[in-house]
């Protein structure tokens, strides 16, 4: 995609993209975009939306404003917009309590994840009612290959109470086959996760054009 607003064909800017299709069609960059207006003198509104989409994840959802003016084309009053953004949205949506019926009901939380350029793993953890507690990234790797350890997968929710989690990642090439490392790593996992007494409830692999789940598959077995 051009960076540049002027670059891009005008029905495909993300305002008129959000005029059109609603703010459901638009990526994490372009939402952004959006909260930030317009290029600054010498930097372009999708650049500095990609770098504060990168620190958003970076701090799990939540950096502060100094974080935020640390990054170049950011000051202090977009720092605040974005901030004040963020803050608003925790407040009034609340994944906790959500009701998991089958794991795929956990796909709205984690879709956006789907266009990153790296694979981020996600860990979602669940209460004895099948409720979401949280949901968290627990690496964020190279192109295909994150690196994941039960250590680290399981330290939160170990610390939540969780009964279950539903495990996740996206395939930035788009393609959702489980590659053997996929394979490896899901049943390292629900080996783990048997010896705490924390089950794994499935493993999802998504991407913008659609999902893979181990589950369905009959993989977990």
């Amino acid at each position: 995609m051009p960076k540049r607003l002027s670059d891009i064909p005008k029905h495909n800017r993300p305002r008129e993209k959000m005029v059109q299709n609603g703010p459901g069609a638009l990526g994490d960059e372009e939402l952004v975009a959006i909260l930030l207006g317009s290029d600054t003198k010498g930097h372009d509104v999708m650049t500095v939306a990609a770098r504060i989409v990168r620190m958003v994840d970076a701090h799990k959802g939540r950096p502060d404003m100094r974080d935020l003016q640390q990054l170049e084309g950011v000051g202090p009053a977009k720092a605040m917009l974005v901030a004040a953004a963020l803050e608003f949205a925790r407040r009034r949506i609340h994944p906790e309590g959500l009701k998991i019926k089958t794991p795929l009901d956990v796909l709205p939380l984690i879709r956006h994840y789907g266009d990153r350029k790296q694979e981020y793993f996600l860990c979602i953890s669940l209460n004895g009612a099948g409720e979401v507690i949280t949901h968290r990234v627990v690496s964020i790797g190279l192109v295909n290959q994150t690196q994941v350890h039960p250590r680290e997968v399981f330290a939160d929710p170990i610390t939540d109470r969780a009964s279950s989690v539903i495990l996740a990642h996206n395939h930035p090439s788009g393609d959702i086959t489980p590659s053997e490392a996929d394979k490896k790593v899901t049943r390292q996992l629900r080996e783990a996760g048997n010896t705490l007494g924390i089950t794994v409830l499935d493993h999802i692999i998504f991407s913008p054009k659609g999902h893979y789940s181990f589950l369905a598959h009959g993989c977990l077995e």
